[in-house]
């Protein structure tokens, strides 16, 4: 029980971690306008949080009381194990979905649709750059024994990438809304440990890579609009996939 609760800390640790850096980015004057340009401005506070989880994930590969906490927490769940719940396939888009959604029905964000869409298929580009050679790369097995890429969990690597896309988006004139994806991404996260899918370190990594690829994403987006704007974005088209379980995003271009 007490290693239970232990992890419970983890988690919630993490949301006040989260928390935390959406309320220092609070303007002290609720008038002042930010500077369009800051809004992709590199700073390095905002690596504290991805720094922290990514340090406790990677850690939890190698150090002992972080990989006995990773057994410990499932056999308790073991021990208890819910009926095995599959909406986190879904809830890792939820934030994203309802940044598209909101526009939609005039809650704007901070981009149109077009430069949004293409900060979002950056921040998802990044991430699956840098988890899937992970996974390929660490060989950790999975708690159910599926397979050897169980770090780190792709499914909350997603999720909180999503989360903070959507905190990017209206934290300036919705900050309370903004903070309504992080939710989305807890459960996520949780529900991949309680469906017996990941360990602790996996989804507490992949909460940092996604916070992560999100930032990168916004501090890219002024060059790759460039650069896209060179090619004529106007003969650019983009929209989703999905093929045999697998989610994409396809990139045309009419010559």
């Amino acid at each position: 029980m007490i290693r239970k609760f232990l992890v419970l800390a983890v988690l919630l640790a993490c949301r006040s971690l989260l928390f935390a850096q959406a309320t220092s980015s609070l303007p002290a004057d609720s008038n002042k306008i930010e500077h369009k340009n800051d809004v992709y401005r590199f700073k390095p506070k905002k690596l504290i949080v991805p720094a922290v989880l990514l340090g406790y994930g990677t850690l939890s590969l190698t150090y002992e009381p972080l990989k006995e906490l990773n057994s410990s927490t499932r056999y308790e769940i073991n021990e208890h194990q819910p009926e095995n719940f599959t909406l986190d396939n879904f809830t890792q888009y939820v934030p994203a979905a309802a940044v598209y959604g909101l526009n939609a029905f005039g809650i704007k964000g901070k981009h149109n649709f077009t430069d949004r869409t293409i900060i979002y298929a950056t921040s998802t580009l990044l991430a699956a750059a840098v988890v899937i050679p992970l996974k390929r790369s660490i060989h950790e097995v999975r708690p159910d024994n599926s397979n050897n890429q169980s770090f780190p969990s792709g499914h909350t690597t997603t999720a909180f990438a999503s989360a903070q896309f959507m905190f990017r988006e209206y934290q300036d004139d919705h900050f309370w809304l903004s903070l309504s994806g992080y939710p989305f991404a807890i459960f996520t996260g949780v529900y991949r440990t309680l469906n017996d899918r990941h360990w602790v370190g996996d989804v507490v990594a992949g909460a940092g890579f996604g916070i992560l690829s999100t930032e990168a994403a916004y501090w890219l987006f002024p060059h790759i609009k460039k650069l896209l704007t060179r090619q004529n974005i106007n003969n650019l088209q983009l929209y989703p996939s999905y093929q045999s379980k697998i989610y994409g995003l396809n990139l045309i271009k009419n010559f």
